[in-house]
């Protein structure tokens, strides 16, 4: 029998024009207004999802690229994810949600308060998707760090926003109605913090969270993506879930998730605190015939498709790639330390490091059979098939859905797969209590 497995979804583009660059655009939905987005959040919960992650990015990007970045609506214009999520709190009942948020830039007491609101106002269904991104520190004063030093302030942060969010002990809310004695100060922790990277006081000025609504300590959900080496060490001693972004093969999912696993025990935790999620972007359609037809048309790109490949592999990597010669090998020295390996990983693969550039991007615009593991074109039996056999061999958690946050492009990934996965009890039908983190550990 199939195990049970958890599904989410990366809202990749952000919270930016939803359905720009494809017919979905002319229905003529409001980007900038909650509606869509609440719409498409319900149809997540109808669907079984246990949660959907709202990427971000603080920057239109630098001066060089400004007009690359805003001219497809890739990497701008983005609102705050943090403004949206309460909507979407509002129009569903089991969801949880996790906004972006940028560990160096956030101020840690600022993150903490703000979260700690979410998390009582949902009912313990709010989460930290926490990044690095170094390159939107100047639009707030602060220095760039290097890769690793990111991270080393980032684990400051996290550090500090937990023992924020723990900062009112046990008891310390009263609510002793004959003496109208609400908390006991004595209880509350007025800790100093002078670190590296921090400086602050505590105690937060926000209640405890309640372990038995929320699960666990009653923390939000903590999610990181990154897959270098520092972002692995981050996940294993911080993360809830991990985003995870590689090959999606067997050998490869497991040897990712020992990795993890290692990393978590060595901070004294045990592998089943991490749900670890891969990115998944599947072309569902509705026969063998129309996969053939996609992965045919798609061997041979035009000129024109390999622009928009280079445009979209200049934003992930925030590089500009399109002035390199396509003809020779790509220098690796292009990419700057801001640069994680996961966005390095997803252009070079595995490819040898004398092959063109060229046929990089040939090799990202190709379409492939989910059937034969070359691609993820295929029908919806093909798909969970496919899911099917990462849960029972690789011992995978489950996957996040890659894509906008649009009905169309809902509807595109989960109308005929959602009753497949349902047929085969890979997927949940009902929702348990704990908010987000009873989502993720029920099973």
């Amino acid at each position: 029998m199939a195990r049970m497995q958890h599904f989410g979804w990366f809202f990749g583009r952000g919270f930016g024009p939803q359905g720009w660059l494809r017919p979905d655009w002319h229905w003529n939905l409001r980007w900038d207004r909650p509606d869509l987005y609440q719409q498409s959040a319900r149809e997540l919960e109808r669907a079984g999802l246990d949660l959907l992650i709202i990427e971000d990015s603080l920057s239109p990007g630098p001066r060089e690229q400004l007009d690359l970045r805003v001219r497809g609506a890739l990497g701008a214009p983005k609102l705050d994810p943090l403004q949206l999520t309460p909507y979407l709190f509002a129009a569903t009942e089991h969801l949880g949600v996790a906004p972006t948020i940028n560990a160096g830039v956030f101020p840690p007491y600022l993150a903490a308060r703000q979260f700690a609101t979410l998390q009582h106002l949902s009912d313990y269904r709010v989460g930290l998707n926490v990044v690095t991104d170094v390159k939107g520190s100047r639009h707030f004063g602060i220095p760039e760090l290097a890769h690793d030093q990111s991270y080393d302030r980032a684990e400051e942060w996290m550090h500090v926003v937990r023992q924020l969010w723990h900062s009112w002990a046990d008891g310390a809310i009263v609510e002793d109605t004959d003496t109208w004695r609400y908390a006991d100060g004595s209880k509350l922790d007025a800790f100093e913090h002078r670190g590296e990277y921090f400086s602050l006081d505590g105690p937060l000025n926000a209640p405890p969270f309640d372990p038995a609504a929320g699960g666990g300590d009653g923390d939000p959900v903590i999610v990181s993506p990154g897959g270098s080496g520092r972002g692995l060490e981050f996940a294993g001693r911080n993360s809830d879930v991990q985003l995870a972004l590689a090959k999606l093969d067997v050998e490869t999912v497991r040897a990712y998730r020992q990795k993890i696993h290692r990393a978590a025990e060595a901070e004294g935790r045990k592998a089943t605190d991490i749900r670890i999620l891969f990115v998944l972007t599947p072309e569902i359609v509705a026969s063998e015939e129309e996969v053939d037809r996609i992965v045919a048309a798609s061997a041979h790109p035009s000129d024109a498709d390999l622009h928009e490949v280079i445009e979209r592999q200049s934003i992930i990597t925030e590089t500009d790639l399109t002035g390199l010669d396509l003809d020779r090998p790509l220098d690796p020295a292009v990419f700057g330390q801001h640069v994680s390996t996961g966005s390095i990983g997803g252009l070079v693969g595995g490819a040898d490091p004398a092959t063109p550039l060229r046929e990089l991007f040939v090799a990202k615009y190709r379409k492939g059979r989910i059937s034969d593991g070359s691609g993820f074109v295929g029908t919806a039996p093909q798909v969970a098939d496919f899911i099917e056999r990462l849960g029972d061999d690789a011992d995978n958690d489950g996957f996040i859905f890659n894509g906008d946050l649009h009905p169309v492009t809902v509807h595109r990934v989960l109308d005929r797969l959602v009753p497949e996965l349902r047929k085969r009890r890979i997927l949940r039908s009902s929702f348990g209590t704990s908010g987000l983190r009873g989502n993720l550990t029920d099973f």
